[in-house]
């Protein structure tokens, strides 16, 4: 039954009191696909460096190239895409990601050598580094506060959907033959086409139209969520901002806003934790076929039990996206840390088959949960002008860790093999989980404007 809410709220008021509706689901599943088709791609690469190792006859520092390569593109690209999100729309940017990694990673097939396909990754990087806090900006910008954590994790749960799709098509076609890792990268142009969708059918975010000036289109906006949830709202008599309307200007955006007095705080406990947690993760996961073909697995082996430790992603996010919105956002990300440290220090003393996947999928399990409740509570940080630019320099400041840590793998395996990589990384989680003190509990607030 239709239900009549006062005109007098504010458009955010309004799109905040919603339930979850049809439309709120179409977007969620609309930019989660982007997402997978994100982690699609960052997952192929770590199966096709197993196969470079082999049929290439590539050093271990060449690989490591190799993977840095992209990350440098998704620190560059994080921070471009963050900024041109506040000032051209989320939508815009998301779109436009998609289809630069997209043709980027289609083209990367083509490479003849390893100097070509690092310059190939790094512009894919420039796609998928912008994509991700674009997409979580846009979409805990519709989000009903009261499940917006939740929501938030249900998108990045799409990652795992994503990276057990690579699992398979590593599995499947990169062994298949010498050809395989082009097949499997040619695999990876479907985003380009994908852009086309979200450019067409996505919304644009109400706040991002507001602070434009864009007030009608922000109106129509709401009023499309609205009719979803059957809800009626009365033409408002009179408003200001459409009557005046003035594109707003505000000068106190951009990078030198993360570090003002209100916000410095939480700036640096968000790009420590960022860093801790993209440096343990990268390095564990991106190298993981690798490292188990050199511990003595087949290829074909390795592909198996990666694919059986990635599967253990899913679980992970269905608890987080539960417990966030029970015990909020710090609590959540700080267990699951601890979880993940846990996991990757058993993950480094396993000594046969049966405990190297039953700590690889702890470890899958926890480091996951812990990436959904930190792509929640990002957002929730900082106020509508600088929300996506702050999300932006996060997750760059988290790339640099992933630049780093594909380098550091053959290093510390060098050193002391693989107890002492997983130790390593079990520290940086360890660190990650005391940086989430330093965060704000967000559950059930409206985003700051």
């Amino acid at each position: 039954m239709p239900v009549n809410v006062p005109a007098r709220l504010t458009r955010t008021a309004r799109l905040d009191a919603l339930p979850f509706t049809r439309e709120h689901r179409r977007l969620l599943v609309g930019s989660g696909l982007g997402w997978a088709l994100d982690a699609m791609d960052v997952g192929l690469i770590s199966f096709v460096l197993a196969q470079l190792a082999v049929q290439w006859n590539t050093t271990g520092m060449e690989l490591s190239w190799i993977a840095s390569a992209g990350f440098v593109g998704m620190a560059v690209g994080a921070v471009l895409g963050g900024l041109l999100a506040d000032r051209i729309g989320r939508r815009q940017v998301f779109a436009l990601t998609l289809l630069v990694y997209g043709v980027a990673t289609g083209a990367s097939a083509l490479s003849g050598s390893v100097a070509v396909l690092i310059a190939w990754r790094f512009l894919v990087g420039l796609g998928l580094g912008a994509e991700l806090p674009v997409a979580s900006t846009l979409v805990s910008e519709f989000a009903p506060p009261r499940i917006r954590g939740r929501i938030i994790v249900l998108l990045e749960s799409f990652w795992a959907i994503g990276w057990t799709i690579a699992a398979v098509i590593g599995f499947l076609v990169v062994p298949s033959s010498e050809n395989g890792w082009r097949w499997a990268l040619a695999v990876g142009a479907a985003p380009a086409l994908y852009a086309v969708f979200v450019r067409l059918r996505l919304p644009e975010s109400v706040r991002f139209l507001e602070s434009r000036g864009r007030f009608v289109k922000a109106e129509s906006t709401v009023r499309r969520f609205e009719l979803s949830a059957k809800v009626t709202v009365p033409p408002p008599e009179s408003d200001p901002a459409v009557q005046g309307g003035v594109e707003r200007k505000d000068s106190t955006g951009g990078f030198a806003a993360l570090w003002s007095p209100s916000l410095r705080g939480r700036t640096a406990a968000l790009w420590l934790v960022w860093f801790c947690v993209n440096f343990s993760y990268y390095g564990a996961f991106i190298w993981l076929p690798t490292v188990l073909v050199a511990s003595g697995f087949s290829l074909v082996r390795s592909f198996a039990y990666t694919l059986i430790i990635t599967v253990a992603q899913l679980p992970g996010y269905a608890a987080s996206a539960y417990l966030i919105e029970r015990w909020g956002r710090r609590s959540t990300l700080a267990v699951f840390l601890i979880g993940s440290a846990s996991s990757a220090a058993l993950f480094g003393i396993a000594t046969d088959t049966s405990q190297v996947i039953a700590a690889g999928m702890l470890l899958s399990f926890f480091n996951l949960g812990a990436w959904g409740a930190l792509y929640a509570v990002t957002p929730e940080v900082y106020p509508t002008r600088i929300r996506a630019t702050g999300a932006g320099w996060a997750a760059g400041s988290g790339r640099v860790a992933a630049i780093l840590a594909p380098l550091a793998v053959p290093l510390l395996r060098e050193a002391g093999g693989t107890g002492l990589l997983f130790a390593v990384f079990a520290g940086f989680f360890v660190v990650a989980a005391l940086g989430t003190f330093g965060l704000p509990e967000k559950r059930g607030q409206a985003l700051a404007e």
